[in-house]
């Protein structure tokens, strides 16, 4: 039976002496103190890749602390997961500091920096571990200058390669803003991008799974319904639709941003794709979802939490996992065609065109209008949704539904 580990504690790290020889104090996931007889007190990580142990530099102690080392350690696993080497990373980053500031990685994290603060997180992190996987390992190092069309195409065949024509094409865009925010500050001269266009086949109907057969939609509200999982699956699966936000914005809902009272959810700026505040009006159905699970989670910060701790929100995959559970493969339905559903049907039924896009808070192209148009169309949006959800409420019981349409 292998020897358990015992964390260390930062006294222990603080207070250890050294000795003769060097010693190694493991904190586990393969972190370790390398203490020197010198006194030094090196942190380290020893890990496998592609079936090698390798050993990876951290840093020392005390300027890099237990927690800092750990947060290292986690980076490192989630690298390797993903299929990257963590030493490889740290040789481009290396790189990059050490040789001239006009390389691409240098140039992608200047642009990430200036202008995530107007994005919302999930899109900026999306952007940047983009760029963490797919260009920076080849590209990073390079000066921007230097950097052609071929050297481009041949990260986006080798995301092709695995199947992820989307993901190329994501890629493809990302790199081609860096360039002209190169160009723009001086630092290159032309965006290789552009050159690329239709050399990578288009992405097949990259249009979210959904369901918008009114028969089938009953279907899928009496699964949800009989879901016999987690309660708060349950429940954020039977809000989604009434709702229709994105996936990341319902599992990150927070009881702070709900007034039950005034039967408001309000979504901070940060948050929502577009960058400015959110209102989604509930309806009748909505509230019911969340009193039910208000005494179970009301007393922390996520409305739907994940199993293991109150302090973070339900997986990303929660949904998803949900819906293959019920029989929906991923070509049927999926956690962002609860949008597509409601965008389709709502449409057919007559409503506010704007009103609708209003309430998808589709991102707007002026961001200031989008800052002080959060209310827009909002008394006919509170009418819609309880209509919405009304309509949804006589599919799941079998009735024949003639949808209340908006009257002008």
């Amino acid at each position: 039976m292998p020897k358990r580990i015992t964390p260390l504690s930062d006294t222990k790290v603080r207070t250890i002496k050294p000795a003769e020889k060097p010693q190694k104090l493991f904190d586990g996931g393969g972190l370790f103190l390398l203490v020197t007889p010198t006194g030094g007190k090196l942190w380290r990580l020893k890990y496998r890749f592609g079936g090698t142990e390798k050993l990876l530099a951290i840093g020392s102690y005390p300027q890099i602390s237990l927690a800092e080392a750990r947060q290292r350690r986690d980076q490192a696993s989630a690298s390797i997961a993903s299929g990257i080497d963590p030493s490889d990373t740290k040789k481009a980053q290396k790189a990059a500091d050490t040789q001239e500031t006009e390389t691409f990685e240098v140039i992608a994290r200047e642009w990430h920096t200036k202008f995530s603060p107007t994005w919302a997180d999930s899109h900026a992190n999306k952007i940047i571990r983009r760029l963490e996987l797919y260009a920076f390992p080849w590209l990073g190092s390079r000066p921007i200058r230097s950097i052609t069309a071929p050297d481009l195409l041949t990260i986006l065949r080798r995301i092709e390669a695995r199947g992820a024509l989307d993901t190329a094409h994501r890629t493809q865009q990302t790199c081609g803003q860096v360039f002209r925010y190169a160009i723009a500050t001086g630092r290159a001269d032309r965006d290789p991008s552009g050159d690329l266009r239709g050399a990578i086949p288009p992405a097949a109907g990259k249009h979210m799974a959904t369901i918008t057969d009114p028969k089938e939609i009953a279907g899928l509200l009496r699964s949800i319904e009989s879901y016999r999982g987690s309660i708060v699956t349950r429940c954020a699966l039977q809000l989604a639709p009434l709702v229709f936000v994105r996936p990341g914005e319902l599992r990150h809902a927070e009881w702070s941003e709900f007034d039950l009272d005034a039967a408001e959810w309000r979504i901070p700026a940060e948050k929502m794709k577009a960058g400015a505040l959110h209102i989604v009006p509930l309806s009748r159905q909505a509230l019911d979802v969340l009193r039910e699970i208000q005494p179970l989670t009301g007393h922390g910060r996520y409305v739907f939490p994940s199993p293991r701790t109150d302090a973070r929100p339900m997986s990303s995959n929660a949904i998803l996992s949900a819906l293959r559970r019920m029989g929906y493969a991923k070509e049927e339905m999926s956690g962002h065609g609860f949008r597509s559903m409601a965008s389709t049907l709502l449409n057919e039924q007559g409503w506010n065109r704007d009103a609708i896009e209003r309430q998808l808070a589709h991102s707007e192209r002026d961001s200031v209008r989008a800052a002080y148009n959060y209310a827009e169309f909002l008394p006919e949006r509170k009418k819609m949704m309880q209509a919405w959800a009304d309509y949804l409420d006589g599919l799941k019981a079998g009735a024949r539904v003639i949808p209340i349409r908006a009257t002008g």
